[in-house]
């Protein structure tokens, strides 16, 4: 799959925290995809208790939704994330980045702290944007 996105680092600018792009520019010949957000439950309805495993289920939750669009990895735009502990950070990062280490071009990312989700087991959400070339 040719990959029809940029990014963007203005010189200017700090350089990102993380495996990620400030910005991202993505080309005219395709179809935007966004997913919902993807908690960390896995198909069986199985929550595990561990940050580093909700967050593998909800990456791989978002790797079959690229999958059923004919895109990959690469493809995406942004991630979102969302963790209920500050202390789960650094864990969540890990994985992610992990998972994105053979996209050439790092999506743009946000990693937010929230109070909680629907369900108290619930630890991460993490929702994706790709553009799937034509």
């Amino acid at each position: 799959m040719i990959d029809h996105k940029t990014a963007l680092s203005p010189a200017h600018v700090a350089a990102p925290f993380g495996a990620y792009s400030h910005g991202i520019l993505a080309g005219s010949d395709g179809r935007l995809l966004v997913t919902s957000g993807q908690l960390g439950v896995a198909a069986d309805g199985q929550c595990p208790a561990g940050i580093g495993e909700q967050a593998r289920i909800c990456l791989a939750t978002i790797d079959a939704i690229l999958q059923e669009a004919g895109a990959t990895r690469s493809c995406i735009l942004r991630l979102n994330a969302y963790v209920t502990k500050r202390d789960d950070f650094a864990a969540y990062m890990a994985v992610r980045d992990e998972w994105l280490t053979d996209v050439v071009v790092k999506p743009a990312s946000t990693l937010m702290i929230v109070g909680g989700f629907t369900r108290p087991e619930f630890l991460v959400e993490v929702e994706a944007m790709a553009w799937v070339p034509a």
